[in-house]
């Protein structure tokens, strides 16, 4: 009997009669990207130019054709992202956009190595470790080689860790990371690069995987196992990468595997908002997509649906100043808005009380406190301020603080459900026994031996290779692995007797115990959610929990604060009103930066990101005199402000209140006067 095969027909943009009035709903940019066909394409998405609008529509657009959702992958850089636009696909069109396969690289990864450990010589019950327990990891192999006792300082675990991961996230070996980042420890490079090894060999005999891992052994099983590449990249239709600018060597790697059988990708980014170099991305792979992917197609967004007319001329003109980038102008139909403010202050507690007038100002004139955000380049910038808010009682948050998951109370009751899932998984081990009073790294070590010969290792209180002292709270420790391993209860059943177990240790460790109890009631309703404790310790460990609902529920107590913010936490967001402040040269740019050209560039893009915040208002703020540990000097302006037309911003004097005035107006404060 003869076959023949027929080929499945898609349909194509012309032939479908689609229930979307993408026409209308869409620019011309945009829906050039929405309806591209097949090949590769590139598009480059302006700041505030409808680059998340257009990924929707576009997912939307493939179903409605009929490409089946399943062999739809999108990656982006958080699963809140992806979770995000597929949502509202579903809304614009139907449910089948819910099984388009999204998520981050590493999620898509830890899928795929699950699926085939087999073949990377891993058992499929591997654990992740996040970047705290890599670093603790370190720090044992450090102890153990007794490193500490050099004749030299010796790099800190987590120096060492960052060695290791931009090693590896580069592509560039760790001579040469050393060589160029931390050039003061480059004889201790023998010892370095032996620890290195040591710490690859440890996760592969605890069957564990840091984040890093999860791109290499990916990586590396596409391109050399041609029967696993052609089934993963077979799968996918259409590939969709966000943020391309913001991917690292592997990153474009996979990205080219993922696509390689059908050779449909579109990656979408902006060039000029790439600023996570010292994380590993590289500014280069967007550059370099055109010449990656032969004949791709090159679609630029470039109308601004964010900014006033005004802020968008300051932006382009800083970007102007870049060495290497794609030619694009944002503009706008929106109104033309006011000029940027230029705002010298005599010094940083003159630029605090105009910065908490000012916003006190706005919020009389109708602003939310929640609609105005204060940027800077470094953490520390915000500390006079912060004071001088405390001072005026205005309630703000700050980005970037410790994410739920992270803290030691959470780590701790998660460390018993990885040993739950994999017993081989020494760094969770030595987090549980070493909570028991009186076990030290020793005995952890001692009874870690025992069960990794054990053919139950949960049966931990007849190791007998510890003091009896420790005997009645092994036993309860057993009885709680035990108790999980054996009966089929519900995570938040798993959950919850690990912290009923825990809840004694918690209030002998930490004073603020109450708090950090609710936080763990709370972990528990989260739980909820999955379906087995190994989604759940893989999704906490690749997208950790931001945020506990106590610090909510005070938050909730008071209107919405303001936001302060570090440049590089605050892209991807916008306000009515944003505040650059510490707008000096050897801030912004930093001082690190200016020998190298390619340093300077992204530090002119970080301050671009920064502008392009701004919906209504912009202000750049700078003291003319800095006042530091090394005395007092005269600032020079940042640079890149210095380079910008005399017309595209209005310097604003800040004149004192009379004594007279004041007496007058009780209470009114000062007010910033135009120059």
């Amino acid at each position: 009997m003869k076959k023949f095969i027929l080929k499945r027909e898609e349909g194509r943009a012309s032939d479908v009669d689609y229930q979307i009035d993408y026409e209308s709903l869409l620019n011309p940019a945009q829906r050039s990207a929405v309806f591209h066909e097949n090949g590769p394409a590139l598009v480059i998405a302006g700041a505030g130019t409808g680059k998340t609008r257009t990924l929707v529509y576009r997912v939307a657009r493939l179903v409605e054709s009929g490409i089946d959702p399943s062999e739809i992958l999108l990656l982006t850089f958080t699963r809140k992202a992806s979770m995000e636009m597929l949502s509202r696909a579903s809304r614009i069109l139907d449910e089948r956009c819910a099984r388009v396969k999204g998520g981050t690289f590493h999620h898509y990864c830890s899928h795929i190595l699950h699926r085939y450990a087999d073949r990377i010589g891993y058992p499929d019950n591997f654990t992740i470790i996040d970047a705290s327990d890599s670093v603790d990891a370190i720090q044992l192999l450090r102890s153990q080689a007794n490193l500490s006792s050099s004749d030299s300082r010796f790099p800190r675990k987590s120096t060492l860790y960052n060695m290791f991961s931009s090693s590896i996230n580069k592509q560039q070996s760790l001579a040469g990371i050393i060589e160029e980042t931390y050039p003061q420890f480059l004889h201790h490079l023998e010892m370095i690069s032996d620890l290195f090894m040591e710490y690859q060999d440890y996760k592969e005999l605890n069957r564990v995987m840091d984040f890093d891992d999860l791109l290499v052994h990916t990586c590396n099983l596409l391109k050399e196992d041609k029967e696993v590449r052609m089934a993963v990249a077979g799968r996918h239709r259409h590939v969709m990468v966000d943020e391309y600018q913001d991917t690292n060597a592997l990153q474009a790697d996979l990205t080219g595997l993922f696509s390689s059988v059908h050779n449909n990708v579109m990656v979408v980014g902006d060039d000029a908002q790439s600023i996570y170099s010292f994380r590993g991305a590289d500014h280069r792979n967007i550059m370099a997509f055109p010449d990656q992917f032969e004949s791709t197609k090159v679609i630029k967004l470039e109308e601004n649906y964010r900014s006033t007319q005004r802020i968008l001329d300051l932006a382009n003109q800083v970007l102007d100043q870049a060495k290497e980038k794609f030619d694009k102008k944002l503009y706008t139909e929106n109104e033309k808005g006011d000029l940027p403010g230029l705002v010298k202050a005599a010094n940083h507690n003159d630029q605090s009380r105009f910065l908490t007038q000012m916003i006190l100002q706005l919020r009389e004139q109708g602003y939310e406190l929640n609609d105005i955000a204060v940027l800077f380049r470094n953490g520390r910038d915000s500390f006079d301020l912060e004071v001088e808010l405390n001072k005026k009682n205005i309630p703000y948050v700050k980005f970037g603080g410790q994410k739920f998951t992270e803290a030691a109370h959470v780590k701790d009751v998660l460390a018993h459900i990885r040993v739950l899932v994999n017993p081989m998984d020494t760094i969770a081990w030595n987090r549980v026994l070493m909570l028991i009073d009186g076990i030290g790294p020793k005995t952890a070590g001692a009874l870690f031996r025992w069960i990794r010969k054990s053919d139950n290792p949960f049966q931990i209180d007849q190791s007998g290779s510890v003091s009896e002292r420790y005997a009645m709270q092994l036993k309860a420790l057993s009885d709680l692995l035990k108790r999980m391993q054996q009966q089929r209860e519900s995570v938040p059943e798993v959950i919850e007797a690990v912290v009923r177990y825990y809840e004694s240790f918690c209030k002998k460790r930490y004073d603020d115990h109450p708090k950090r109890l609710k936080d763990l009631e709370t972990f528990i309703d989260i739980s909820g959610t999955y379906g087995s404790v190994e989604k759940l310790l893989e999704d906490i460990a690749l997208d950790p929990i931001e945020a506990t609902t106590y610090d909510t529920e005070a938050s909730q107590k008071d209107e919405a604060p303001l936001v302060l913010s570090t440049i590089h936490s605050a892209k991807g967001l916008e306000w009515r009103v944003v505040f650059i402040i510490q707008c000096l040269d050897g801030v912004i740019p930093s001082g690190y930066a200016i020998d190298d050209p390619d340093q300077l560039d992204e530090e002119l893009r970080l301050l671009y990101v920064a502008c392009t915040r701004a919906r209504d208002q912009l202000y750049f703020t700078y003291p003319a005199l800095y006042q530091g540990g090394y005395g007092d000097y005269f600032t020079n302006p940042s640079r890149f402000i210095e380079e910008l037309d005399d017309t595209l911003m209005e310097p604003w004097l800040l004149v004192e209140e009379s004594r007279e005035d004041s007496a007058k107006q009780l209470g009114s404060g000062s007010e910033a006067e135009h120059s």
